[in-house]
């Protein structure tokens, strides 16, 4: 499904070059569930931002579902984002002036997706995620459990081949942690491939394998 080759990431200095990520080779398969870790400036975030397509000044080859993304102009990186990938942020990422419901509705509004088939979706994962109760109210009449749950619904409503995880429990309690982890497990149980960012060991049991960054570098996994 992925496979990164020599992939890199640097800035530009006074003192030449400053890496982020050196010559990180990974593949990952359709299904799988793979968790990074790593130090506080490893790349981790880099990394993930690199697969989701949200950063596209890198170096190195990058083949995601068939598709040659280091040779893809940035509109179709976007289109090829929107089509396959959701994300999970540890900050929620939810919109403040829009409902629950509407933040819900707004992946399905890139898709293209009919009006009536957006509602029939809407409703679904409003139930499916036991938060039909909240549907109009806004991100900031949510606790921060709340907040995270319906971020992990809208990651999931469009049905992603891939989710994108950036310590996606690190600001819940324990319990409100393992709910979304339990969550992302019966996801993977069902075909949905998931990569999650995270220092916890806890967390990190629920995947497949673990990749190890270390000042950029890939150093196990």
């Amino acid at each position: 499904m992925i496979t990164l080759r020599n992939v890199e990431k640097f800035y530009e200095g006074g003192f030449g070059r400053s890496y982020v990520l050196r010559r990180i080779n990974l593949e990952i398969k359709e299904g799988e569930f793979v968790t990074v870790m790593g130090p506080s400036g490893a790349g981790k975030s880099t990394l993930l931002s690199i697969l989701g397509m949200l950063d596209g000044a890198w170096t190195g080859e990058f083949e995601f579902v068939n598709h040659q993304v280091h040779r893809m102009k940035p509109r179709e990186r976007a289109e090829l984002n929107k089509k396959y990938i959701g994300f999970v942020f540890q900050s929620y990422h939810l919109i403040d002036n829009l409902t629950v419901y509407e933040n819900l509705d707004i992946p399905l509004s890139y898709r293209n997706v009919k009006s009536s088939e957006r509602a029939a979706a809407v409703c679904d994962t409003l139930d499916r995620f036991h938060i039909v109760g909240k549907r109009d109210l806004f991100p900031s009449q949510l606790s921060g459990g709340q907040q995270q749950l319906v971020a992990v619904a809208r990651a999931v409503i469009a049905n992603p081949k891939l989710i994108l995880a950036d310590e996606p429990t690190g600001n819940l309690h324990s319990s409100q942690g393992k709910e979304i982890m339990e969550l992302f497990k019966k996801l993977n149980d069902e075909g949905t491939t998931i990569v999650q960012v995270t220092h916890s060991e806890a967390n990190a049991a629920y995947g497949h394998r673990v990749v190890q960054l270390a000042d950029g570098w890939i150093v196990g996994g």
